[in-house]
């Protein structure tokens, strides 16, 4: 009798072990979901799935006894395919978490995702401000930049004095609140838009709407548009010579890697804002060497940068729950501030706003180093930059 109910004892401790060693070595998966081919592959795409992937590397690879591994999926630019993909991870494939969502139509679809399944959502690339807003889950937070700051940044900083302004915009969610955010600071500081033009995603010829913009007069040319496109548009208006004639552009959200896209003769003078700048200081230059060593010839821009540190942040809150417990992390990560090679001490609102600074930025010819190809003109603090939750339509948050 002994001798079985010992064997019985045994037998159950190794099945106990058998499964504890098995859940250990299951992966614990967190998934990159933007534009992997498109219009907007150099602005999230590949790099975002690089730097996610170096947060995991400094992280140590393992959280909770599994190891971490990143999954990819290319939504296109199509709201479905993204919001498909991250259904079939959280529901099919243990996924916990998920990054990304670079386009504001495919990031809503995503969000809508993430709150029916209760799981994180950090939104890196997207600029929407109402996803902290209206649009406020328990379990989304928002990286980087937004239009609203976007507006905040370069918009102020070129509207000093006032002076008249005319939009040429990309045609869905992003461009439409980035010029509706921008419009509010140009009137609020004097000055006047004398009209817009809506733009197709991945336009090839603006002359049309260049023309558009020429003919209005206005002093400054806002360019509500971004990736691809924002490279097109300013090395179209170098051919038609538009700065020639005493207008200026304002790339409202003007990135390095579309600096040097560019190059340095369409890109002169060029102003805009972004919340990284790769050669800022020596911990930005070395994270940028590693990141750029897996991407030659490409260089890191706030979108990059911010995928890491969503990564990392969100990894830290794992650990410090001692679970993948949606809520508890989400609220978790709005508890501990943001430290890492870029943030320091940098807090995340009760609405999902991470408050990072900006900087205001003016793209220069290179001089020691090829890809050096922007100066800091100024530095907005992240309180300046973004919605007041008073009024900002999140309920959970007392907007």
């Amino acid at each position: 009798m002994r001798v079985r109910l010992v064997n019985a004892v045994i037998t159950l401790l190794a099945g106990v072990a058998a499964a504890t060693s098995t859940s250990a070595q299951t992966p614990f998966r967190i998934g990159v979901v933007n534009d992997q081919s498109g219009v907007y592959q150099d602005v999230t795409g590949p790099g975002q799935a690089i730097a996610a992937r170096m947060a995991v590397e400094d992280f140590g690879g393992k959280v909770l006894g599994r190891p971490i591994e990143v999954v990819v999926a290319n939504d296109q630019n199509k709201p479905d395919i993204g919001a498909t993909a991250v259904r079939r991870w959280f529901d099919a494939e243990g996924v916990s978490a998920v990054i990304g969502g670079g386009n504001s139509a495919v990031a809503a679809a995503i969000l809508t995702v993430a709150r029916e399944r209760g799981r994180p959502f950090m939104i890196v690339g997207a600029g929407n401000p109402d996803f902290y807003g209206k649009l406020c889950t328990p379990y989304t937070t928002q990286w980087a930049y937004d239009t609203y700051s976007a507006a905040q940044s370069t918009g102020s900083y070129l509207s000093q004095g006032g002076g008249s302004w005319f939009f040429i915009t990309t045609d869905y969610a992003f461009g439409h609140a980035l010029e509706r955010d921008t419009t509010a600071v140009v009137n609020a500081s004097g000055g006047k838009v004398l009209g817009s033009v809506k733009v197709p995603l991945n336009t090839a010829d603006w002359s049309s709407f260049l023309m558009q913009a020429q003919s209005s007069g206005a002093k400054t040319i806002g360019l509500a548009v971004a990736g691809a496109d924002l490279i097109n548009v300013v090395k179209q208006a170098n051919e038609f010579g538009l700065t020639r004639g005493g207008q200026r552009l304002a790339a409202m959200i003007a990135l390095a890697t579309d600096v040097v896209a560019l190059g340095p003769e369409a890109s002169a003078g060029l102003i805009g804002s972004e919340s990284f700048y790769w050669n800022a200081n020596e911990a930005t230059r070395a994270w940028s060497r590693r990141w750029m060593a897996q991407r030659p010839g490409k260089v890191p821009h706030m979108l990059i940068a911010y995928a890491y540190s969503a990564t990392l942040h969100y990894l830290k809150a794992v650990q410090s729950v001692g679970s993948d417990d949606p809520k508890a992390v989400v609220a978790r990560m709005k508890e501990m501030p943001v430290e890492d090679f870029n943030n320091h001490g940098v807090a995340i609102r009760a609405d999902g706003r991470v408050m990072n600074p900006s900087l205001i930025l003016r793209a220069h010819p290179p001089k020691d180093d090829p890809l050096d190809v922007m100066e800091v003109l100024a530095t907005v603090p992240g309180d300046k930059l973004y919605r007041p939750i008073a009024g900002n339509g999140c309920t959970m948050a007392g907007g």
